[in-house]
C-alpha cells in the first residue's frame, strides 16, 4: 500500500510537469506564429511527443484511482461475491492486455525504433524515447492490477468469514 502510494504521487508529480510543459510549449507555438510572425519550428513535434506521453502516463494514473471510463451496469447488479469474482477477472484481463500489447508490443517498438536509428525531423531525439512511455505505462498498469486483485482477495475472504460466523 505505501508503494502504491509512492507510485501514485511520482506518477502525479511527472504528470504536472508533463502538462506544464505541454501548455508552456502551445502557448510558444501560438505566441511564436500569431504574435512574432515566425512560427517556432519543434513546438509541434514537441507537442504531439508530449500529449503521448500524457496520454499512456495518464492512462496508468486513472487506472492506479479506479477512475477510468467503464460501464458499471453488471457490477451494480451484482451481489458481493460475484461481483468481487468479476472485478478479478476485469483486472486479469487488463493484466493481459497491458502485458501483451503494452510490454510486449510496446518493448518491441522501442527496440526496433532504437535499432532502425530513427530521429524526429524537427528536435533530432530518437523516436525510441517517445514511445519507451507504452511499456512503463504497461508495467504500472499490471502493478495497479496486481495490487486491486490482492485488495479484492482480502475482501473476498473478509465476506466470506463474515458470511461464516453469521451461520
Amino acid at each position: 500500500m505505501i508503494l502504491r502510494k509512492k507510485i501514485d504521487k511520482i506518477l502525479e508529480m511527472f504528470l504536472v510537469i508533463l502538462m506544464t510543459a505541454l501548455v508552456l510549449d502551445v502557448v510558444w507555438q501560438v505566441a511564436s506564429r500569431y504574435l512574432f510572425s515566425n512560427p517556432s519550428s519543434f513546438t509541434d513535434e514537441l507537442a504531439v511527443f508530449l500529449l503521448i506521453w500524457v496520454g499512456m502516463a495518464g492512462a496508468a494514473y486513472v487506472k492506479g484511482k479506479n477512475e477510468h471510463l467503464a460501464i458499471d451496469i453488471l457490477p451494480e447488479k451484482l451481489k458481493p461475491p460475484k461481483k468481487n469474482r468479476l472485478m478479478v477477472f476485469i483486472n486479469i484481463l487488463i493484466i493481459l492486455f497491458s502485458l501483451t500489447i503494452m510490454v510486449i508490443g510496446g518493448a518491441w517498438l522501442v527496440y526496433t525504433r532504437f535499432r532502425l536509428g530513427q530521429v524526429s525531423s524537427a528536435l533530432q531525439v530518437p523516436i525510441g524515447y517517445v514511445y519507451i512511455i507504452v511499456p512503463i505505462s504497461g508495467l504500472l498498469m499490471i502493478y495497479y492490477s496486481l495490487d486491486d486483485i490482492r485488495k479484492l482477495n482480502k475482501e473476498y475472504k473478509t465476506l466470506i468469514n463474515s458470511k461464516n460466523k453469521k451461520n
